[in-house]
């Protein structure tokens, strides 16, 4: 590992950490220098070459809780391997990180969950056809991936200040394209409420790690054939643009405790 770039991760001491998904930036808004940390100064970390995914870590405090939010991730479409896709999770391990909130853009595929409002993931799909532990005999217990301790506290938290919080199980395809009608019929039989390109890979390698996991969809889009408009990236980056202070209200709520 890079080990100068890792020892500044450490330095934070922080448990927590919070993977931004496209157009979730602005969570953290616009750090000053001494507080980020450029994905390109760790030689394993891909460069996100997407746009809404900044490439860096930035630390910051949630409440009391010192955390450590990454903005933006790479993806298996972009070429990656699930090992190189999920390296930033294993880094964040490597540093002290225990626990681990994944967020990302997703879209509904539940008539009754409307895009702009958040799902917290229960369960999921992993539907890529591959997995970070590719090669390992790690037999990982995958029966409680999104700890259900956590999602009590959001869902608390939810409730404390009236923000809607779906939740439901999450499909990770390959991508890039979106869905036709079709798929999206398919796999709302098998059980999916939302649908995306990321996260599965990143919730099994921190499981595989021991770290603690919940994770996010900000919906928003409605899945092909569940609504009438076409679907662009732009209109996803722009609805997570707005939902984000949502989140940023969901966060300090939970973490207020």
């Amino acid at each position: 590992m890079s080990d100068q770039a890792l020892e500044r991760l450490r330095s934070w001491r922080a448990e927590v950490a919070i993977v931004l998904g496209s157009g979730l930036s602005s969570i953290v808004g616009d750090p000053d220098r001494d507080s980020q940390i450029a994905y390109s100064d760790f030689a394993e970390i891909p460069r996100p070459g997407v746009e809404g995914h900044a490439g860096r870590f930035v630390f910051g405090t949630l409440q009391r809780t010192r955390v450590i939010y990454a903005q933006g991730r790479s993806h298996l479409y972009e070429g990656h391997s699930a090992q190189s896709a999920t390296a930033g999770v294993r880094l964040l391990a490597a540093a002290g990180v225990r626990r681990l909130i994944l967020t990302n853009a997703a879209g509904t595929a539940n008539p009754e969950f409307t895009p702009g409002s958040w799902m917290m993931i229960r369960d999921h799909l992993n539907l890529t056809g591959t997995t970070p532990l590719l090669g390992q005999p790690q037999f990982i217990d995958m029966s409680d991936a999104y700890s259900q301790a956590w999602r009590r506290q959001f869902r608390a938290a939810a409730e404390s200040i009236g923000v809607t919080l779906h939740e439901g199980v999450y499909a990770g395809l390959l991508g890039p394209q979106y869905e036709t009608p079709a798929e999206v019929r398919m796999l709302r039989t098998l059980g999916a409420d939302a649908i995306g390109m990321s996260t599965v890979l990143e919730a099994i390698q921190a499981r595989a790690l021991g770290l603690e996991v919940a994770g996010f969809s900000c919906l928003t889009n409605w899945g092909a054939g569940v609504g009438n408009q076409p679907l662009s990236h732009a209109e996803v980056l722009e609805t997570g643009r707005a939902a984000a202070s949502g989140f940023s209200r969901l966060l300090a709520a939970a973490f207020r405790g």
